[in-house]
């Protein structure tokens, strides 16, 4: 049976009734087909799901109430942090939907020596909610109950200084790295992973990496995408680590 998920920003309880955002409502009136007595399931971030069905309709706000409370017990045991160069156009959404279906729990988009996205403020706030808004549907199509963070774009030297001290710290390195399968990961541990931009991370960048305690790992002797290389990480440690071992 089709399980309809929704986030919503608002706070969240039993019996509780609630309009929901007009772009939230469209799409389950317009898209969905839904009308009122029809289940949706709400969930806000806090890790529990929250069973709901629609009591009201109008042209373009629906109105529903919550029923049952539900913890979900379905993020991976690993605390990944993805600091992601930031790329361009469609890459960047793909990054952030795939890795929050692969556990990620947080997201540190960073301006690298070859990054060649220039984001001003104002562009910058349109796509922080632009890629927060990716990361939420990723969690309702994957049945995520907690949203992982997305943080403004900051330079990499600046995202460095505030790595948990105890994080076991990553950069892809197809020539010198280590076999993911050799670092026997804690499941109690952060980890950090560092992905560059379109064109890799530069001299400069890594030898900051190196200085701030980041350790090589490679997952064969090919040069992965931006694309390709965070979320082929993500998925091994997942397999050898996290919950798909």
């Amino acid at each position: 049976m089709r399980v309809i998920r929704c986030h919503v920003e608002a706070p969240l309880a039993a019996d509780a009734v609630l309009r929901l955002p007009e772009e939230k409502s469209l799409h389950l009136l317009r898209v969905l087909r839904l009308r009122e007595g029809d289940a949706v399931t709400l969930f806000n971030g806090d890790g529990h799901d929250y069973a709901a069905r629609i009591t009201g309709s109008e042209k373009k706000a629906v109105e529903v109430t919550v029923g049952a409370v539900e913890a979900r017990h379905n993020e991976s045991p690993l605390a990944i942090t993805l600091l992601q160069g930031v790329a361009r156009g469609d890459k960047m959404d793909l990054i952030l939907q795939k890795a929050t279906e692969l556990g990620v729990q947080a997201i540190q988009p960073v301006m690298t020596e070859r990054t060649e996205v220039k984001l001003d403020a104002d562009r910058a706030e349109r796509r922080i909610a632009h890629w927060r808004g990716v990361v939420a549907a990723a969690c309702e199509q994957s049945g995520r109950a907690r949203v992982p963070t997305v943080a403004e774009p900051r330079p990499l030297h600046e995202a460095l200084a505030d790595l948990p001290a105890n994080a076991r710290k990553l950069i892809l390195d197809p020539h010198q790295g280590r076999a993911l399968k050799a670092l026997d990961l804690q499941p109690t541990q952060p980890v950090v992973l560092v992905i560059g931009p379109e064109g890799g991370l530069g001299e400069r960048d890594h030898r900051l990496l190196v200085k701030s305690g980041f350790e090589g790992v490679q997952l064969g002797p090919r040069v992965l995408r931006t694309e390709t290389a965070g979320l082929a990480v993500l998925a091994a440690l997942q397999a050898l680590y996290g919950d798909w071992a």
